[in-house]
């Protein structure tokens, strides 16, 4: 993952629990990174590693590290850093979840050596949408969940997340189903 991964979840936790915690977090994680650069891509280890020290750290589950930080991405790193690339995704939740399968394509004009996800879409509804997520790595349905309901807030739109399908049970993509 590029460095802007990381360095948004050192982000979320100086902003929520202060530099000493995060210094914490690092000696926690084995990290030996003294700054992390934003346009450079990490190993996904570290940003395990890291996602592990801020659950053990913070008395919190694995999954409810990477729903906070999902939120965090969108409600505050996306949203500050790339402020146009995220208006151009839609006047609202519904648009941009329309729109998400060609996102990742401007986003690797931006950072070529990305390896994003795939998303597809289905059943779309009045107030409602199935988001099917592929990826080529295993345990971040829960930042997509994270991800999902930052999207609701940005737009002020109350969503609901039924998980319709996962790799955990044998499928070959997770399905989320959200409701607004």
């Amino acid at each position: 993952m590029y460095g802007i991964v990381n360095k948004a979840i050192e982000d979320l936790v100086i902003a929520n629990f202060g530099e000493e915690k995060w210094e914490a977090i690092k000696q926690r994680s084995g990290i030996d990174i003294d700054f992390f650069i934003s346009s450079e891509p990490y190993d996904d280890d570290v940003t395990f590693k890291l996602a592990v020290a801020v659950s053990e750290e913070m008395n919190m589950t694995v999954g409810d590290v990477l729903i906070a930080f999902g939120e965090w991405w969108v409600i505050k790193t996306t949203s500050e850093k790339y402020t146009g690339l995220m208006q151009s995704g839609g006047n609202n939740l519904k648009e941009f979840l329309l729109n998400l399968p060609n996102f990742h394509n401007r986003v690797m004009l931006i950072y070529p050596k990305l390896t994003p996800p795939e998303f597809k879409v289905s059943d779309v509804t009045e107030n409602s949408i199935q988001l099917h997520y592929f990826s080529k790595r295993q345990g971040l349905q829960e930042f997509v969940r994270g991800l999902i309901q930052g999207l609701g807030k940005m737009y002020d739109t109350p969503v609901t997340i039924e998980l319709m399908q996962t790799r955990n049970e044998g499928s070959t993509h997770e399905i989320f189903k959200i409701s607004w």
